[in-house]
């Protein structure tokens, strides 16, 4: 028998089995999804497809699930300490739409491109326009119970009333308080933060509601608090999103279900912080640094097409890492996932596609390294001894179907496509398979060099060769 699942859980620290809260019932899942001021990174998408595994591990372990992620379309500011200008006016005035036709536009473009990956849609996508007034009435929670507090340009958390505000993070607010370099304002402490935002005077704002406490527009921490509460009850299985979520997102969204529950003493406190299991996936590292929208300039999943790059190899390279672990983009890596999937591909449909049924040694294996908290590094090593191993054909290829259930690699769907040859590089192919196997091995190598001045390169084979065009290096 595989191992049962395993998570680690960022609450605790630690590794701990899984198990649904309510037994026979769907894993409820929230999942913080894009704030669509602009196109997304491939480092938010490696947030995005870690999240995705996950699910499809779940379901690979006999769970239903109920995956909620939300669209941030309003109230995420430039700095996440409630300083700036709103991420969506300042996306409409850098493109001259209208803040309401920057997050149609952005939402569309983030959801084409996780078909592009093929993320599997979320059971819910809610956006945080669409629930103005559930975070209305969840702040009127918060209040009622004494958490909160108005100043003159909006309606604050006061993170002094628990007394273990920062313990996903594990804060040192005293530390926080001691070392504080910025002026505070009206501000009572420095780990308070916005649940409501007086719009500025004048009517700048393009996106902003009437509320209890004047007009204007909620906090960015509110909406995931509220949609979770809606969708998923007050205590639900698993949250998630990246590691930068845990100081300061993830960390307000457990103050403020903790606020809104104080007047609830049937509810246990450690039932308080929102979800059972905390998990982060880790950054996307280019030349060692953390991706982000710099200058308007970064990576999209467009860019990677752009260079002739499928979508796909970046879902196979995200597959070569442990979520918790930081992976570091290189052109060279990426070069190295295309092969890999290619491989992968042509391996698959040179088996046939005969009725066989999954070996299930090794599809025990593949639970043992999904199930220790989603192994995919292993699971996917695994892939390969199973396509380059012993079993017979059809039941290889039934195994690898079984396994890309999880993967995500769309294996089976996947067709090759006709490559055109020119003649007179079929013919220098020719040549080389020629000198080959006669072992002029000088000469083969002279022809292979000519096959990559050309733009191609030929990969030998027992049954002769292929040929495919030559991905160009990037620096």
């Amino acid at each position: 028998m595989p191992r049962p699942l395993s998570l680690y859980d960022t609450w605790e620290r630690r590794l701990r089995p899984f198990a649904p809260l309510v037994p026979g019932g769907p894993v409820g899942l929230y999942t913080c999804g894009p704030t669509v001021y602009d196109y997304q990174h491939i480092g938010n998408f490696r947030t995005f497809l870690f999240e995705d595994v996950l699910k499809r591990v779940l379901r690979w372990n006999g769970y239903r699930v109920n995956h909620v992620m939300n669209i941030t379309d309003v109230g995420h500011l430039t700095s996440d300490a409630d300083e700036g200008e709103d991420k969506m006016e300042k996306g409409a005035r850098r493109t001259g739409k209208t803040a309401w036709e920057v997050a149609a536009y952005f939402t569309d473009a983030f959801v084409a491109d996780m078909k592009r990956l093929n993320v599997l849609d979320p059971s819910v996508l809610c956006k945080a326009t669409d629930h103005i007034a559930e975070q209305i009435a969840f702040i009127a929670d918060i209040e009622r119970n004494g958490y909160a507090y108005a100043t003159s340009d909006g309606v604050y958390f006061d993170t002094s009333k628990l007394d273990d505000y920062g313990y996903l993070a594990r804060l040192d607010v005293e530390g926080l308080e001691a070392g504080r370099r910025v002026e505070l304002g009206e501000k009572r402490r420095a780990t308070d933060f916005a649940l409501w935002k007086f719009s500025p005077p004048g009517g700048t704002r393009q996106m902003e509601w009437d509320s209890p406490w004047g007009r204007g527009f909620p906090g960015w921490h509110i909406e995931c608090s509220a949609m979770a509460q809606k969708y998923l009850g007050d205590y639900f299985d698993i949250h998630c999103g990246g590691e930068d979520h845990i100081p300061v997102h993830h960390t307000n969204e457990i103050a403020q279900t903790e606020g809104r529950l104080a007047d609830h003493p049937e509810i246990a406190r450690d039932h308080r912080r929102l979800a059972n299991f905390w998990l982060h996936g880790y950054f996307l590292l280019a030349n060692d640094a953390k991706m982000a929208k710099s200058a308007g300039e970064f990576l999209r999943i467009a860019s990677l097409s752009d260079r002739g790059y499928d979508p796909i190899a970046y879902r196979y390279l995200c597959l070569t890492a442990h979520y918790r672990s930081q992976l570091n983009f290189t052109w060279d890596a990426l070069d190295a996932a295309q092969t890999g999937l290619e491989r992968m591909r042509q391996g698959f449909h040179a088996l046939p596609d005969e009725a066989a049924t999954p070996d299930a040694a090794f599809v025990d294996r593949f639970a043992d390294e999904i199930n220790d908290d989603l192994n995919l590094p292993r699971a996917l090593a695994l892939a390969w001894e199973v396509l380059r191993g012993d079993l017979a054909p059809p039941v290889r290829r039934a195994t690898l179907a079984r396994f890309d259930e999880v993967f995500g690699l769309g294996l089976a769907a996947w067709t090759p496509k006709a490559v055109e040859v020119p003649p007179d590089v079929k013919a220098i192919a020719d040549a080389r398979n020629a000198a080959r196997k006669a072992k002029q091995w000088a000469e083969a190598d002279r022809l292979r060099a000519e096959l990559h001045a050309a733009g191609w390169e030929m990969e030998d084979r027992a049954d002769g060769y292929s040929l495919k065009r030559r991905q160009e290096k990037h620096a």
